[in-house]
């Protein structure tokens, strides 16, 4: 994999260069309520840009229907890129019109111009090779090299992910490679303990990563919506909690499993229970009530770990040497769901260890509570992405950029 040191090194200057970036950050509005993944790719635009490339700067937003969407436009993406930049960033209202056509045509060395969502075309995401490789054609026609640099996408078998690095030649971006580093870290060579903490809500999500990790992590720990699957799997009440039924046995295996190879399965002791989902507008008080996890109330749902699992898990984190999160302990958006996330959080930053962040809402909780990002080892940019890398598969966008 050709990295950009190498790139940068042939020169770059006066060349159409395709940055395939991950600008999908969550809006209100039109406003952004978290940067994190335009600060992430900043960089590399920025080194291309001082090399004297001409940078042609694309992404997805959200999840249109293969036509344009007002309210999925890059164009707030754009304006914090310029700000990051402290440059100039020319916008493109289409992605492979008339207006893209134009806007790339007018950069000059050293200028920056941003492609509207690459969702607004339905041969970005399209199952059909042929109609898929049509967009990646069109695509090429704006650019002489392609930059990968969009982690968050590369397990997505998309037209600017896998079909566009084979028309041109192609290199992987600072925050590609820094990725994939850390999850070598995290897969080769770990150092032990080894714990893995894992959260959200569906328990589905993760049983891949699971089955992986088994023969990998020390102890797994268990949280957020997810837990009351295992939870239930014990035979335990989980009242009106989330629950996947239908996961039970394959839950009951994992741990039946990992009981066989010596590997601790952390689930809670309590848990903070109330009768209703909190209102995530006014954040008004819930009033939650902490029980024992073995003793549920059968009318009330479970919406955090409670205060004795939140000490159990940060004692289970603190002499860990490597620590990967992904996904929070209750509903962190809503101040009194929100401590068993800032536990974990806090744990992590405590430790000596090195501790990964698997982006999503863990990377989002991390932000909202006001951790400093530069106190963990390594916050990702890409949730699915490092999940699925975890459980060993090929990710189409980093086996484009292989050589």
């Amino acid at each position: 994999m050709k990295t950009i040191d190498e790139l940068l090194a042939e020169g770059v200057a006066g060349r159409r260069v395709f940055v395939r970036a991950d600008l999908n950050v969550p809006l209100d509005g039109t406003t952004i309520t978290d940067d994190g993944r335009i600060r992430a790719v900043a960089p590399t635009i920025a080194r291309l840009a001082e090399a004297g490339a001409r940078v042609v700067v694309a992404s997805h937003l959200g999840r249109p229907k293969g036509a344009p969407d007002p309210a999925f436009s890059l164009a707030p993406a754009a304006t914090r890129l310029g700000e990051l930049l402290g440059a100039d960033v020319a916008f493109a209202s289409d992605t492979v019109g008339d207006s893209a056509r134009a806007t790339v045509a007018a950069l000059t060395d050293g200028q920056v111009a941003v492609l509207e969502n690459l969702r607004f075309n339905a041969g970005e995401t399209s199952k059909d090779d042929a109609e898929r490789g049509a967009f990646a054609d069109r695509l090429a026609e704006l650019a002489d090299i392609y930059v990968g640099d969009g982690f968050g996408a590369v397990h997505r078998k998309h037209a600017s992910v896998y079909d566009l690095p084979a028309r041109l030649p192609h290199a992987a971006g600072a925050l590609i490679a820094t990725e994939v580093g850390v999850l070598k870290k995290l897969t080769e060579d770990v150092e032990r303990p080894y714990a893995v903490v894992l959260g959200g809500a569906k328990v589905s999500d993760k049983l891949g990563v699971i089955d992986h990790l088994l023969d990998k992590a020390d102890r797994i720990l268990i949280g957020g919506g997810m837990m009351f699957t295992f939870l239930k799997a014990q035979g335990h009440e989980v009242g009106g909690s989330l629950l996947q039924e239908d996961q039970i046995p394959a839950v009951q295996g994992y741990l039946k499993r990992a009981e066989e190879l010596g590997v601790e399965f952390v689930l809670p002791v309590d848990v903070l229970v109330a009768d209703k989902f909190p209102d995530l507008k006014t954040k008004a008080p819930a009033n939650p009530t902490a029980v024992a996890a073995d003793a549920m109330p059968a009318g009330q749902m479970g919406l955090d770990i409670g205060p004795e699992s939140a000490a159990l898990y940060a004692s289970k984190l603190a002499d860990a040497a490597t620590v990967f999160w992904n996904g929070p302990m209750g509903v962190f958006e809503h101040p009194d769901y929100a401590e068993g996330t800032r536990a974990v959080a806090q744990a992590l930053v405590d430790s000596q260890g090195f501790s990964v962040v698997g982006g999503g809402d863990s990377a989002a909780a991390v932000r909202i509570l006001g951790f400093d990002e530069n106190a963990f080892g390594h916050i990702s940019t890409g949730g699915g992405a490092s999940l699925e890398y975890l459980e060993g598969k090929t990710l189409p966008g980093l086996a484009a950029l292989e050589d």
